[in-house]
């Protein structure tokens, strides 16, 4: 299935089991005290906590990672999920990220 339809799905089902849940979150860009509009979009992000971007693809690799990141740094968030729904057991798809803990 596309990402898109991951997305809906698991934003539900969070949304059901009773936490704040946001999807698309927008991520501006603060460069020398201006807001900057760059088309940064948190896929999920759950209690203002934890970041959660979602893939379907034939594997994960370092760019992944590294979008999860610039998304964690650009609002100090600890924790992070990176999954990859293009496999068979999910949690071959699962990548745990902490920055700074």
């Amino acid at each position: 299935m596309l990402e898109s339809a991951y997305k809906e799905c698991l934003f539900y089902k969070i949304a059901k089991a009773g936490l704040f849940v946001e999807k698309e979150k927008i991520m501006p860009l603060i460069f020398e005290e201006v807001r900057l509009e760059c088309g940064y979009r948190i896929d999920i992000l759950v209690e203002r906590k934890l970041v959660i971007e979602l893939k379907s693809v034939e594997a994960l690799n370092d760019v992944h990672l590294a979008q999860t990141l610039t998304y964690m740094k650009l609002r100090n968030y600890k924790l992070g999920l990176l999954m990859n729904f293009n496999v068979t057991l999910l949690k071959d798809g699962l990548k745990r990220i902490a920055n700074g803990l």
